[in-house]
Order: structure tokens, then C-alpha cells, then sequence
């Protein structure tokens, strides 16, 4: 048998341990593979290095444009926040003026009609809680020195354990106290702030009447400059799903909101507690700030409840106690039961959302956070790369 005869009857032989599933072993005879060279393992060596180092570089450098971007935002908040108010009612707003053109309506008629109704609903809610609200930063002293003796029996065993604890230290048992300053609002302070506000005001106006009128068509020009068809069906497919399911969520926040403070309104009622309809706008608009807002609201019902009191008894407290109820149930029953599961945020988000916001543009910053932060979940769940986002902050 000659040398390639051999070799044929070596690899037939090969081929049969392999189909009767026995191991096969290489000739011994057969070089190893050979380490990488030195120079070569070195170039690695180093290639890796710099890749890490590009890495912590790239890091850096996004730490700088975040802190860059934070202080842009806080720079130009006098200019942002309105047109982040605007265009959240534009959205709001907009399936009544696209319901409207549907019925052969102008996009202009329908828009103006909502604008007059929303300023003459704003102007009437600001007149009929204006005074109340003044009236009651007036009274806020006096309704503090009346309300003081009428609790005197509950604060009177502290106070003997303080002149007991001041008789101990200092030999003397005399207590002073500082009477705390007037607390009034000139009419100086309302001309004075009243053309900053009134600008405020019409420039949202403005906003939301152009975003009603032409948003749809500043849409459909943005998405005719994307490149390709593909890009241009991804991006309508955005922006509409975007829209819809934002423009039901600030409206059935707002619904909700709104019948908290009705209802709120209606209990402060049942209880005889002055300005009732104040209380309830006041919970109506810190109930789009969650968890804190419920806790602010009750705090203050619980202090306008014992100033307004007749007498110290823990009574006082039952409307804050009730408002703490109905709070509860609408947090954790009814808005998730209508707003669904895609809606649903995780609370630790929601704080760092709050504190993050709050302390770039202040009240107004934790007013409008929420509503942020849901759009930039559904903006993120929608565009590819950023799907971690929605998945961190979704509960």
C-alpha cells in the first residue's frame, strides 16, 4: 500500500468513528497552535487600554454636557416653562380641534372657540378665589393669636415641662416669646406683579392658540425632511401614537384632578370650613405633583381646620383626615384603574423626577415634572436605543 493510499484509509477510518459517535484523536505528530507574538500581544495590550481610557474619556464628557444642559435649562426657564405649559394644553386640547375639522370645522374657529372658553374659565375661577385667597393672608395672624388659647389645655403640660427644664438650667422660670410679624399684602405688590403675570398669561395663550392652529402642520413637515419612506412611516407612527395617548392622559389627569377638588370643595363644605372652594382648587392643582402634593394638601387643611376651630378638640382634624382618605383611594384604586398599566410610573422615579425638577425651575418645575416624565417614557418606548429609560422609570 502506497502513502496516499494510507491516507485515504486513515480519514475513511476517521469518518466512521465519527458516525458510530466514538472519539476521534488527532496524530500526535501534529503541531500545536503557537502563541500570539510579543509585539503583537503588546499592540493588543495597549489597544485595549486606550479603548478604556476613550471610554472614561466619552463619560467625562457626557457628565459635562448633562451639568451643561441643567444649568441651560435653569438659564432660560423664563422662556421654557411657558412654552412646555403650552404645549402640554395644545395637547390636551388638540383631539377637540382634530374632532372638530372632522365635522368640516376650520382648525382656527374650533381653536378660538376653546381659547375664549379657557380664558373666560380662567378669568372667572381667578375672580372668585382672588379675594378669598387675600382675605385669607389678611386674617392668617389674628386667626394664629385666636387659635392659640383655644388649645391652651393641650400645650399647657409641655409648657410646665419647659419652665421645670429652664428653672433646672438657668435658675429662672420666665419664658419669652417673639409675637410673629404681620403677614399683608399691599396693593402695590398686586400692580407690581400683576403685568409680569399678565404677559405670562397671554403668551401661553398665544402658544396654545398657534399650537392648536398649526401644529399638525409643522408635524408633516417635520417628518417630510426624514430621509427615506421607512424613516417617514416610523416617524408618523411616533409622533401619532405619541400625541394620542398623551393627550388622553393630561385630559384624564386633568378630569381626575378636577373632581378631587369638587369633591374636596363639597366636603370642606359639609364640614363648615370658610373658603372651601379655595381649599379644593388648591388640591386640585397639588394633586399633579404626586404623593407630595396629597401631603401638602392635607397639611394645609389641617392648619386652616384647627385656625378656623371653635374649640381644641380633636375634632379639628376630621377634613384633613377624610381628604387623607379620598387621596388614598384615588391614588392607588381609581387613577390607575382608568389611566392603565402603561401609564403607571415607578414611585422612586417620580421623587428623583420631583427633586430634580423642583429644584431647576422651582414650583412650577414640580408642577409640570409628571407630565414630563410620562412623555419621556413614551417618547423613549418608542424609539430604538432607548427602551431602557421607559423600562427603568415604568412601575
Amino acid at each position: 500500500m502506497n502513502e496516499s493510499e494510507s491516507v485515504a484509509s486513515t480519514a475513511d477510518d476517521q469518518d466512521s468513528r465519527r458516525a458510530t459517535g466514538q472519539t476521534v484523536r488527532l496524530p500526535a505528530d501534529l503541531p500545536e497552535a503557537d502563541p500570539l507574538p510579543r509585539p503583537l500581544a503588546r499592540r493588543l495590550h495597549s489597544a485595549r487600554g486606550t479603548r478604556r481610557h476613550l471610554r472614561a474619556i466619552r463619560m467625562l464628557l457626557n457628565a459635562l454636557l448633562l451639568l451643561a444642559l441643567m444649568y441651560t435649562i435653569t438659564l432660560t426657564k423664563a422662556l421654557l416653562i411657558p412654552l412646555v405649559l403650552a404645549a402640554f394644553i395644545g395637547l390636551a386640547l388638540n383631539p377637540i380641534v382634530a374632532a372638530g375639522t372632522r365635522f368640516q370645522l376650520p382648525r382656527w374657529l374650533t381653536a378660538s372657540v376653546l381659547m375664549i372658553g379657557l380664558v373666560l374659565g380662567i378669568g372667572s375661577g381667578v375672580s372668585l378665589l382672588a379675594q378669598p385667597a387675600i382675605g385669607w393672608f389678611h386674617a392668617a395672624p389674628a386667626s394664629i393669636r385666636a387659635f392659640v388659647p383655644r388649645f391652651r389645655s393641650m400645650t399647657r403640660p409641655l409648657e410646665a415641662a419647659n419652665r421645670a427644664t429652664q428653672t433646672l438650667v438657668s435658675g429662672t422660670s420666665r419664658v419669652t416669646t417673639n409675637p410673629a410679624p404681620p403677614v399683608s399684602i399691599s396693593a402695590w405688590d398686586v400692580v407690581s406683579t400683576a403685568p409680569k403675570v399678565l404677559a405670562a398669561v397671554l403668551s401661553v395663550m398665544l402658544l396654545v392658540f398657534f399650537f392648536l392652529v398649526y401644529g399638525d402642520s409643522m408635524l408633516r413637515r417635520l417628518v417630510e425632511i426624514t430621509p427615506s419612506f421607512a424613516y417617514k412611516r416610523h416617524a408618523v407612527t411616533i409622533v401619532r401614537g405619541f400625541q394620542a395617548e398623551v393627550s388622553r392622559y393630561l385630559l384624564t389627569a386633568l378630569l381626575i384632578n378636577a373632581s378631587l377638588g369638587a369633591l374636596t370643595a363639597g366636603m370642606l363644605w359639609l364640614y363648615k370650613v370658610p373658603d372651601a372652594m379655595l381649599w379644593g382648587a388648591v388640591a386640585m392643582f397639588a394633586n399633579f405633583i404626586p404623593y407630595v402634593g396629597a401631603i401638602f394638601t392635607t397639611s394645609v387643611l389641617a392648619i386652616v381646620s384647627m385656625l378656623y376651630a371653635k374649640n381644641g378638640n380633636l375634632d379639628v382634624f376630621l377634613p384633613a383626615l377624610t381628604f387623607a382618605g379620598i387621596t388614598a383611594v384615588e391614588g392607588n384604586l381609581i387613577t390607575p384603574l382608568i389611566q392603565g398599566r402603561s401609564m403607571r410610573l415607578s414611585p422612586i422615579a417620580i421623587l428623583l423626577w420631583l427633586l430634580v425638577w423642583g429644584w431647576l425651575w422651582g414650583i412650577p418645575g414640580a408642577l409640570l415634572a409628571v407630565p414630563m416624565l410620562t412623555c419621556a417614557k413614551l417618547i423613549c418606548e418608542r424609539v430604538r436605543g432607548w427602551e431602557w429609560f421607559a423600562v427603568i422609570v415604568s412601575r
